[in-house]
């Protein structure tokens, strides 16, 4: 059985959960959020706690599901309350970001600026050299940071190039003469 899945998930002050058949709806002060639910996995609610349930434990996939719907809903509860937010630190000498509206201009030592369009619910925000990528959703917005991050990964040698704040590259010496 999956320890996971049998934690209940408390609902804070302002939140509420519609439960259909096959998703939930966890709505909250900063928007909404819905995650599926999958066969065998059913949830109940008793006041402010959520319970996710299995009625069939047989098959390891039925497992793995359950534990899933259990981490999936705590994180929806935790994005309508507070949000999630990476953050992203340009090193490099002439390495510049700047937010405009639903987009985000990078200057990554290219011969072009690379323009990056921010999807729906995801903002960003530009601080000298940091990036604040943040939304409700937590698969989104690391997405976003990881594709941001893609376009310039650090190299090894000098250590530039775009990486999360608290990431650590391992340096490489450079050639002997």
């Amino acid at each position: 059985m999956s320890r996971i899945g049998k934690q209940p998930i408390t609902l804070p002050a302002g939140v509420e959960a519609r439960i259909a058949a096959d998703s939930i709806t966890i709505k909250g002060s900063k928007g909404e959020l819905t995650s599926p639910l999958f066969p065998n996995i059913t949830v109940e609610q008793e006041g402010n706690v959520l319970s996710v349930l299995c009625s069939d434990m047989g098959t390891k996939k039925t497992k793995s599901f359950y534990g899933l719907v259990r981490a999936l809903v705590a994180s929806n509860v935790i994005g309508v309350t507070k949000g999630f937010e990476k953050k992203l630190e340009l090193r490099g000498v002439g390495y510049r970001a700047q937010a405009q509206g639903k987009k985000l201009n990078l200057s990554l030592g290219f011969s072009h600026p690379v323009e990056y369009a921010l999807p729906e619910g995801v903002d960003a925000a530009v601080d000298k050299s940091i990036i604040t990528v943040s939304g409700i959703d937590k698969q989104r917005v690391g997405q976003v940071a990881a594709e941001i991050r893609a376009f310039r990964p650090p190299e090894p040698y000098k250590g530039k190039g775009v990486r999360y704040v608290d990431e650590y590259v391992a340096m490489k010496e450079g050639k002997k003469a």
